[in-house]
């Protein structure tokens, strides 16, 4: 029997370029060529690495946080544009999968999103972030059941998920029921609210994207961003709120799918790139000992209900709207949401 091929893969663990679009976007093409140089095929970043995590929710009221919006808006990224096509076409050109950590923004609101990119540098989704944690739904929308997905590759099946989605129970489930192979794991750094609260700490957030290989039965990149002193001055206008944010805070890892960690890492206060050489064959060695979606599955005690269709904000009666898919394959939103044409009928 021929042995699977191994699949060289990279996670990043980075500090942002805040607040700048173009900075954002140079740096991220730069670490995509030098993970492509290191003989990766994918590679991973931060939850929105662009143009970096908004550390001012946590730091003091709205209004005070006010001061930030505007800049932090017209530097989030337009799934399309040009910046967006840059970081496609760096995928391309250096032949390897990308999975990058954004601000989308869609006309008036933002979305913390991942835009999952192939070798070929198509768009494969352009996910949003299920449920913003906290203080971040001052900022950012919701997505809905279609960015609960797992796409095919060349590399094996791909996904990703944001943050805190991996203390989601259900949303976890659902993306294993969907045979993952290989999962990016996106985390914003653990800097903040050191000593304050374990919760937002790397411990129990590392914890989570273990648990997740191990119960998922894939392989996990957790990607990591970090923050210098620079960074802290730009968010922090007295010691107060230096003292809540802190300093450091990366914690790149990968996990193999038996829960092993599978790189050496980083300082939290470096820059750079962790790579490791995935034995996919190591996927059926997990899931032939517990496979929770599968044989180690008791539906008839115990199943999801998972609606992954999507949920337009706008539709028109008697219309075959298209919905907001990487694909733009024209789907009839009826087709996708037959209870709406139910709806429409009987108000008509």
């Amino acid at each position: 029997m021929p042995e699977l091929p191994a699949v060289r893969v990279a996670a990043v663990q980075a500090e942002p370029v805040w607040l700048d679009l173009d900075g954002s976007v140079d740096k991220t093409v730069a670490l995509i060529e030098q993970a492509a140089a290191g003989g990766a095929r994918l590679v991973a970043f931060p939850e929105l690495f662009i143009p970096g995590y908004p550390w001012w929710a946590w730091l003091d009221a709205p209004a005070w946080g006010m001061q930030f919006v505007a800049k932090y808006h017209e530097n989030s990224l337009v799934v399309g544009s040009a910046h967006a096509k840059r970081i496609q076409q760096a995928a391309a050109d250096n032949r390897i999968h990308v999975i990058a950590g954004v601000s989308e923004r869609d006309a008036g609101s933002l979305y913390i999103g991942q835009m999952l990119i192939d070798d070929a540098g198509e768009l494969l989704a352009a996910r949003r972030k299920l449920k913003p944690t906290h203080v971040e739904r001052t900022i950012f929308g919701e997505g809905d059941g279609s960015d609960i997905a797992v796409h095919d590759t060349n590399i094996g099946r791909l996904g990703g998920l944001c943050c805190w989605e991996h203390v989601q129970p259900l949303s976890k489930y659902a993306m294993y029921s969907q045979n993952e192979q290989i999962h990016v794991a996106a985390w914003p750094g653990f800097h903040l609210y050191r000593n304050m609260a374990y919760a937002l700490g790397p411990e129990a957030n590392l914890a989570a994207s273990q648990v997740y290989a191990l119960e998922g039965g894939c392989f996990v990149l957790a990607a990591s961003s970090m923050i210098s002193e620079a960074g802290i001055k730009l968010f922090c206008d007295k010691p107060d709120h230096e003292a809540l944010l802190g300093s450091g805070g990366g914690f790149a890892r990968i996990f193999g799918p038996d829960g092993r960690p599978l790189a050496e890492p980083l300082p939290e206060d470096q820059e750079g790139i962790l790579y490791a050489d995935l034995d996919m064959g190591d996927i059926s060695r997990a899931k032939s000992a517990a496979d929770p979606s599968g044989h180690y599955a008791r539906p008839d005690v115990l199943r999801l209900v998972f609606n992954r269709r999507p949920a337009p904000r706008v539709f028109e009666p008697g219309s075959h709207a298209v919905t907001r898919t990487a694909s733009g394959d024209g789907t009839s939103l009826f087709m996708l949401m037959p209870d709406l044409k139910a709806d429409m009928e009987v108000a008509e």
